[in-house]
């Protein structure tokens, strides 16, 4: 390896002219707001809200009513300047670049006093040429307006029909005309977010001076052909050529542990700047990427160097990774329709996962260790997917490393949500630069698995969500063509061969695709993915569930910890019925809807302590929450491998939603910061690589067993039947070994409970509870699952558990000793603010001790865990 490393750096002599010099501009700026009264320190990259933050001119934007209180920052113009000298002589190199990463949103850029361009869209780069205004002193501003009034007079001008809808739910408090602006659509508001749509650099800024020629993007992607059985690496660079007389010389590739070191001659013109290579790889064992929980995330180091004449050297390294992914849409036997699953290096996966929102409502904020954090908990989860949803942004460049490296694959939807969208050309024309971008910047990373044009568009249009007049129905759904097929699929099948797209989620797939891109049902059970929401029926009703071929948005909401929400708020605010708790719901009638489906199953909290009242109400909406995406993701999990009068083959799982973009309740696992709620706890469980799934239909009690391992296993399914009212099991069973075929789900037992409760004298439905786990001859057990024959709140014999727990330290982990006096439902073990994560947690006590690990993200010791914790089961709320 490393004598070929050095071969390549043999081929540029002593001599030799490294790439032209970058100087960046991040650090502090100078901001100020219209009239100049507002003049502090600002950082880039950075936004506005956070520098007024730093400066203590603003309180937290999060707490208690801020989002309202500073909506006047969003509403006014502000500037960005910043003066400095070049660390090198301007004079000495023929052009020079100003290059942004990313500006949010809308500013006219001032270099030296000369307006050199404007910006308006978030998810785009930009370059301007500086050469004939660039000094060794300078000066830069960025003269923003506000994104708000922007939009607003977008949507004036747009005046040969409305372009709905005009404004968000009055219950997210938000601002009206997001579609008419390229910017972080959720900024303006979401179910789950606030109201900040905040100006500044959110990226890097530098400037690039050089002479001869400058390499302006490079990009490269793993291709694999079928009938040769080898892969392609395809290269592609775009220079910008100063010279006015051709540029020669030869740019070689190197991936040195796969024996590829290839050289090429080239030659850039001034209008044939763009070089694209094919290297094949030598035809040794390329080792691919595999998703988490399915294999290795091998990567291969390579590294391009172009040598060109004027003695000018131009070195990239990249990781590059080897997967194949194919989306397949065949007939089923015994089914209407089509599957739709995911094929990885030819293996089917089953989409364990959830949906990815923004971080922070401040992307500044979110930190390479918060990205490390969240994506973390995803594979300690058991997950390997997430959908980037198409309301936030596309991700910063660690988040999809992040995801290579840890092996989650990535449902990618570019950025538009819920709203129809104008087509005039200069927003068209803006689209095209974002998608082209995003493509470049984005296709090298294995775990991206599919493009998907938008956010539940499609059936907007199908199902008039915005209450349209028929008579603009045709026009919409050109415009809709226009956009996503005619625009953004166009550009994805020019610049990535490489993996699917798809025009919306939900989608009917191919069937979509035949009726002229806009399904009569987008939601069909036959094809492609759903998205399925129901507040008002039973959640332990499994048969309230689409058994649909894939299912990428489900879910319930619940509050986050008390821990969480005491930064942001005051005393007067700790109950579920304050102006505070009110104002943070951003779902219509979203708190109700929670104790209403709390209130079937459980007895809502009693005492009379308002703030423990408040903190038991949190606690029992996580254990709704929890139990609600359990019974549905247990459902679409055993769903897999059966068709059930013509529906199943269901081939994914993605809930909504992962993370919080502040402290509110919502429908997330991870609370703000990363902290789990009850329901990351159960996604561990429930996502289980071997996993047993109890559910009674008729009288009659199945368990199935769901094997995501990849050979089969011989399996024995151990049930018990407990009491309420004692930890020592009534009565229990062990099944005959049956064989769980890879990637299957198979039925293990079948009983009807009345002969299953007569076997195991003295039970009743209200008095028992049934425990079952799956062991196999190689040792492997999956968790221990539960199910409740009764709702709790009719449990009989349920006792008050006193349960103590010892604390002790092993090297960097925590172990907690619990004991209960009785059998615990849902014990729910807290360290308040305590960063870290319990090896379990929200489970159903049924031994008289128990242990479990704390695994702290900072250095945290006994004596503090001790002082924060506190433990809860479900009748300390009654």
């Amino acid at each position: 390896m490393h004598l070929h490393l050095l071969a390549l750096l043999a081929l540029c002599g002593a001599g030799c002219v490294v790439a032209g010099p970058s100087y960046s501009l991040r650090g502090s700026w100078l901001v100020s707001n219209r009239n100049g009264s507002l003049k502090f320190p600002g950082t880039v990259p950075g936004c506005v809200h956070s520098a007024l933050y730093q400066r203590g001119l603003i309180q937290d934007p999060y707490y208690r009513f801020n989002d309202l209180n500073y909506r006047w920052v969003s509403l006014e113009n502000w500037t960005y300047s910043t003066e400095f000298k070049l660390p090198f002589n301007v004079r000495e190199w023929q052009k020079a670049k100003l290059i942004f990463e990313g500006v949010d949103t809308v500013a006219e850029i001032l270099f030296n006093n000369v307006i050199i361009g404007k910006t308006d869209n978030m998810f785009t780069g930009y370059s301007f040429d500086i050469t004939k205004v660039v000094r060794d002193r300078n000066s830069l501003q960025l003269r923003f307006q506000s994104a708000v009034h922007y939009a607003k007079l977008q949507s004036k001008a747009h005046t040969r029909y409305p372009v709905p809808p005009a404004c968000p739910p009055k219950e997210q408090k938000g601002e009206c005309h997001v579609n008419f602006i390229r910017k972080e659509q959720c900024s303006f508001s979401w179910d789950w977010g606030p109201s900040f749509p905040s100006q500044g650099i959110w990226k890097d800024v530098r400037i690039e001076a050089y002479n001869i020629s400058h390499l302006d993007y490079l990009t490269f992607l793993p291709i694999y052909d079928n009938t040769s059985q080898e892969w392609t690496v395809e290269i592609e660079a775009s220079f910008d050529v100063v010279s006015s007389k051709p540029v020669g010389g030869q740019v070689t590739v190197a991936i040195p542990q796969l024996q590829t070191w290839q050289t090429y001659n080239i030659e850039l013109r001034q209008r044939q700047r763009t070089v694209k290579l094919l290297v094949k790889i030598n035809k040794i064992a390329v080792e691919p990427w595999w998703p988490h929980g399915h294999g290795n995330q091998t990567g291969y180091n390579m590294t391009i160097l172009f040598v060109l004449d004027g003695d000018l050297n131009i070195e990239k390294s990249a990781k590059v990774y080897f997967r194949t992914v194919q989306l397949i849409e065949e007939p089923i036997n015994g089914s209407l329709g089509l599957s739709f699953y995911f094929k990885i290096n030819g293996l089917p996966i089953f989409l364990k996962g959830s949906n990815w929102i923004p971080a922070d409502s401040f992307q500044d904020k979110v930190t390479p260790e918060l990205l490390r954090l969240l994506l973390q908990s995803v594979v300690d989860a058991n997950m390997n997917t997430l959908r980037v949803w198409g309301g936030g942004v596309y991700e910063q460049d660690e988040f999809y490393e992040l995801c290579n490296k840890l092996g989650i694959m990535v449902w990618q939807d570019f950025m538009f949500a819920c709203a129809l969208y104008p087509t005039e050309q200069s927003f068209m024309k803006s689209v095209r630069a974002e998608v082209v971008y995003q493509i470049r910047r984005l296709k090298s990373h294995p775990s991206i698995i599919i493009w998907s044009g938008n956010n539940e568009n499609e059936v907007a249009l199908s199902n008039n969500w915005f209450h349209v007049s028929p008579s603009y129905l045709k026009t919409y759904t050109e415009d809709y063509v226009t956009l996503y097929v005619k625009n953004i699929r166009e550009i994805v099948l020019q610049e990535d061969k490489s993996r699917p797209f798809i025009a919306s989620s939900p989608t009917n797939g191919v069937q979509t695709v035949a009726e002229g891109w806009v399904s009569e049902n987008p939601y069909s059970n036959h094809y492609g993915d759903v998205h399925f929401y129901d507040y008002f029926n039973d959640c332990w009703n499994w048969k309230v569930f689409p058994k649909a071929r894939l299912v990428s948005e489900y879910g319930y909401q619940s509050w986050p910890s008390f821990s969480t929400l005491e930064k942001v708020s005051s005393k007067v605010d700790w109950s579920y019925s304050s102006s505070f708790s009110l104002h943070r719901q951003h779902h219509a009638n979203g708190n109700n809807d929670m104790l209403q489906q709390a209130q079937l199953h459980f007895i809502l909290p009693q005492r009379t302590d308002p703030l423990r009242k408040f903190k038991d109400t949190i606690y029992l909406t996580q254990v709704m929450q929890a139990q609600c995406v359990k019974t549905e993701t247990e459902f679409y999990m055993r769903s897999r491998s059966e068709i059930v009068y013509g529906e199943g083959h269901t081939m994914g799982a993605l809930y909504w939603q992962l993370n919080d973009v502040w402290q509110a309740p919502s429908w997330s696992s991870l609370e703000y910061g990363g902290k789990w709620k009850m329901l990351h706890y159960f996604a561990r469980r429930f996502f289980a690589p071997l996993l047993p799934v109890g559910f009674e239909d008729r009288g009659v009690f199945y368990v199935y067993g769901v094997s995501d391992l990849h050979r089969d296993y011989n399996t024995r399914l151990t049930v018990r039947l407990y009491t309420w009212s004692s930890l020592k099991p009534l009565c229990s069973l062990v099944t005959a070994r049956t064989v769980i075929k890879a990637g299957a789900a198979t039925i293990l037992y079948k009983e009807p409970v009345p002969k299953l409760l007569k076997r195991c004298k003295g039970c009743m439905r209200e008095t028992c509870v049934i425990s079952f786990q799956l062991s196999t001859d190689s040792d492997l057990f999956s968790p221990t699952n539960h199910h409740f024959l009764s709702s709790l709140k009719n449990a009989r014999g349920l006792a008050k558990a006193n349960i103590t727990v010892n604390i002790s330290q092993k090297g960097g982990l925590f172990v907690f000793y619990l004991k209960t006096s009785a059998i615990a439902p849902f014990v729910w073990l807290d360290v308040g603010s305590i960063p870290g994560r319990f090896s379990d947690n929200g489970f159903l006590m049924t031994k008289k001790t128990h242990s479990v690990l704390f695994y702290p993200w900072k250095l945290t010791s006994k004596s503090e865990l001790r002082q924060a914790l506190s433990v809860t089961s479900l009748t300390d709320i009654y």
